[in-house]
């Protein structure tokens, strides 16, 4: 699902040919070689290694198989895109940044929210220091599905769930943009779902920023979908595409991607060029033209070990400091 519908048409656009598709159900394999014509279909990776040296291997797996199909990929020197999240925990996201850095494999994460324009305009305010000094960060990606999906992303208990479907996007941001975290604190539960629906993080960041990032299905009312507050102010994005909510009432207008407020006062800030295409446009000029890794494995480390201090807190009922090196 995950390479049919997310990532398939973002190589494309950004320029790329899908020749390979892996998959064990063998109406999927037809499905593919029907619609997408010259695609070759296998029914695991093994197959298409053996068969295929393909410029790049996008893993996009179920979430407990990334790192099995990853290593695979390093292993045969096939540069290596894997999915959110990177590994279910650290040392399986460490693992996989060793055997890449032993092989000399190139490894990227698909942390691609990082060129939503909503991230972008917001790391373009924050640069301008139109807020003034940072204090705290929310980010909520919550919708409104009492009846839940019947998928293995909701019901593989230690594989699925929503702090690792979107815990990765919301630790990436609050890391990108408020650096290193000093303490977790965690709420997890499973309201309609064997796996975790709802997830509440708080992160204490070395500089002083507090972050609480939110993520729930069921939500009735989802709230602000981005509220950064500062002492010069606040910036504050309304609602989200893919979750309407009451709060679309504030959308700032086309072209425009939040608000900056100071109490009554409100003014609608452009948004910034991005999209999430870019990702891939990145993948291209990294590996054909000496650019810069689109995402450093290394920081999905960091990400994996907010996220295992996160579980151990929500068991726990303690703050939690992620594991280092």
């Amino acid at each position: 699902m995950a390479g049919r519908d997310f990532h398939a048409p973002l190589l494309r656009r950004a320029g790329w040919r899908v020749g390979d598709v892996v998959t064990a159900d063998p109406g999927r394999r037809a499905a593919a070689e029907a619609d997408w014509p010259g695609v070759r279909a296998h029914p695991d990776l093994t197959a298409l290694l053996e068969r295929s040296r393909p410029d790049l291997l996008v893993v996009a797996s179920p979430s407990g198989r990334h790192v099995e199909h990853a290593l695979a990929g390093l292993e045969a020197g096939v540069p290596v895109v894997v999915d959110k999240p990177m590994a279910l925990d650290r040392d399986g996201a460490a693992a996989l940044v060793r055997r890449a850095e032993e092989t000399g494999t190139p490894l990227t994460v698909f942390h691609n929210r990082r060129w939503d324009a909503e991230q972008l305009t917001l790391e373009q305010v924050l640069a301008e220091g139109r807020l003034g000094t940072v204090h705290r960060f929310e980010r909520r990606w919550e919708r409104w599905r009492p009846v839940p999906k019947d998928r293995w992303r909701e019901n593989a208990v230690g594989e699925g769930g929503l702090l690792l479907d979107l815990g990765p996007h919301l630790v990436d941001a609050a890391l990108r943009l408020f650096g290193p975290v000093t303490a977790v604190r965690a709420e997890l539960r499973a309201l309609t779902t064997p796996t975790e629906d709802d997830v509440f993080l708080a992160l204490e960041h070395a500089g002083g920023v507090l972050s609480h990032l939110t993520a729930g299905s069921l939500v009735g009312a989802p709230g602000p979908r981005t509220r950064v507050l500062g002492s010069a102010g606040a910036f504050l994005v309304p609602g989200h595409d893919d979750a309407p909510g009451p709060f679309d009432v504030l959308d700032p207008g086309e072209g425009m991607a939040g608000w900056l407020v100071r109490g009554a006062e409100a003014e609608p800030v452009p948004t910034a060029a991005g999209g999430p295409a870019d990702f891939y446009r990145a993948v291209t000029r990294w590996l054909t033209d000496g650019g810069t890794v689109p995402v450093d494995p290394r920081e999905a480390v960091a990400v994996a070990a907010v996220l295992d201090a996160a579980r151990r807190s929500a068991r726990t009922g303690t703050a939690q400091h992620p594991a280092g090196d």
